[in-house]
């Protein structure tokens, strides 16, 4: 059923609203793509809507993503024991051979992986655009808009090669004006600001050592024209750091703030290595951070101060990053990854299962500049609603946050954007399942065999 008008009911459900209320045995009124009531109790009686029992299920807000690489879904399992800047290195090679095709496949697969895991809404930073490869952003727009998903593509850019100091290869950069000139057009095609938007574009060079600060000072000059959002990586390395010290004589945070890069329009990806003034100054300026903690843990990057910049008053979202850099991930899993392990570095009150899912949900829709109507379920919001499964196994655990964010991840009973049914008993209706996940093993062979045909 889809929100074009129609009037689903979940009744039964444990509903977390994640704005304060929770309803056991509570309901949920959707009308088209909108959320009309919320409360505990029966739910009313409306004819010809259709009923979803939600008995031994607990309601959340539809999750949101603040932080991907589709397309690395064709190269997951590479370089898996590398350092993020040895990842890089051997990875811009086969990425350099990407085409529309590659990218199509990998945002299929991963997009579905991402529904799967209860994702409504989710940010995409795509910042290699080889020449002569088809239209990129176009691609995996395009399989955002089949699947159905709330889509924020990061137009992303790199213009600061080898040659200039920077770390990628010189073949896979680009010169500033085409950056600005693309990132303008992807603006003015694709950026629908509307309140129930499913598709907005924001600007996003790559990373520091990545881009010349004139591409930092220009991107920001657009994206403030344009009325859109600003997004890049920070502070992710140790590495990193030592790398902006030699080349700016400031520290990742610090050089960023210099030239005007922190503020409420902004969200930076990881945010590991802050200082104390850092995370300060990054909760005074409103600007978010999306915390990825599987991919931190799997290139040995290290435990981002998640707790302290909560307790500070910043906004943090959750990710899942590129698939080579967290192979498989599911979002929900993030809350468990999050937990785990500002509980490893800060004790055991570090992170709870309900700050998590609302770092989840409306710590997201912060970051992406949707909380007017996304992140919580309140009456006027947007219908994006996920019902986990949390009995039988699950039903071990009286708390149902607990269950959800604690253990493995829960059965998706249904997924709603926008009142449209995405995953249905724990299956992708919009694409179906086993094609999705073909796309994605296709889009791999295809990009390994692009690779070796240039050797």
């Amino acid at each position: 059923m889809t929100g074009d008008g129609a009037v689903v009911v979940i009744a039964n459900a444990h509903v977390v609203t994640v704005s304060g209320d929770e309803h056991p045995g509570g309901h949920i009124v959707v009308e088209g793509d909108r959320i009309t009531a919320v409360g505990p109790g029966s739910a009313p009686a409306i004819e010809g809507a259709e009923k979803v029992d939600g008995r031994g299920c607990v309601a959340t807000p539809g999750l949101i993503n603040t932080h991907h690489h589709l397309y690395q879904w064709a190269s997951q399992g590479l370089a898996s024991d590398s350092t993020l800047f040895e990842w890089l290195a051997t990875l811009y090679e086969p990425w350099a051979r990407m085409d529309a095709e590659v990218v199509a496949g990998a945002a299929s697969a991963g997009l579905g992986w991402l529904a799967k895991s209860g994702c409504t809404t989710a940010s995409d930073h795509h910042y290699l655009f080889p020449k002569g490869r088809g239209d990129l952003l176009a691609a995996e727009i395009g399989a955002a808009a089949e699947l159905g998903i709330r889509f924020h593509p990061a137009r992303g850019s790199m213009d600061r090669g080898r040659s200039d100091g920077g770390l990628p290869p010189d073949e896979v950069v680009e010169d500033i004006d085409t950056i600005l000139a693309e990132t303008e057009d992807a603006i003015d095609r694709y950026h629908d600001p509307s309140p129930g938007s499913m598709l907005r574009v924001a600007v996003a060079p790559c990373s520091p050592f990545s881009v010349t600060r004139d591409l930092l000072v220009r991107s920001a000059e657009l994206a403030r024209a344009k009325g859109v959002r600003l997004h890049t990586h920070l502070a992710e390395t140790l590495d990193e750091e030592r790398h902006t010290l030699e080349q700016f004589g400031t520290t990742p945070t610090e050089y960023m703030d210099s030239i005007g890069w922190l503020g409420p329009d902004v969200w930076l990806a990881h945010c590991v290595h802050l200082h104390d003034t850092d995370v300060k100054r990054l909760a005074e300026t409103g600007t978010g951070t999306a915390h990825c903690p599987s991919s931190n843990a799997r290139l040995g990057a290290g435990i981002a101060r998640v707790s302290d910049l909560l307790r500070a008053g910043a906004i943090v979202g959750l990710g899942v990053d590129g698939s080579a850099s967290a192979e498989l991930v599911p979002l929900a899993g993030e809350m468990r990854q999050a937990i785990y392990m500002q509980r490893a570095r800060y004790g055991p009150a570090a992170l709870t299962a309900r700050q998590a899912l609302e770092a989840a949900t409306l710590g997201g829709a912060r970051c992406l500049g949707r909380a007017d109507d996304l992140g919580t379920l309140e009456p006027g919001k947007l219908a994006d609603i996920a019902l986990w499964r949390v009995d039988g196994f699950h039903a071990a655990v009286d708390d149902p946050v607990v269950a959800l964010a604690f253990g493995g991840t829960p059965p998706l009973e249904r997924l709603l954007v926008g009142g449209r049914t995405i995953v249905d008993g724990d299956a992708l209706v919009t694409v179906p399942q086993d094609e999705a996940g073909r796309r994605g093993a296709d889009a791999h062979r295809r990009l390994m065999r692009l690779a070796r045909e240039v050797l």
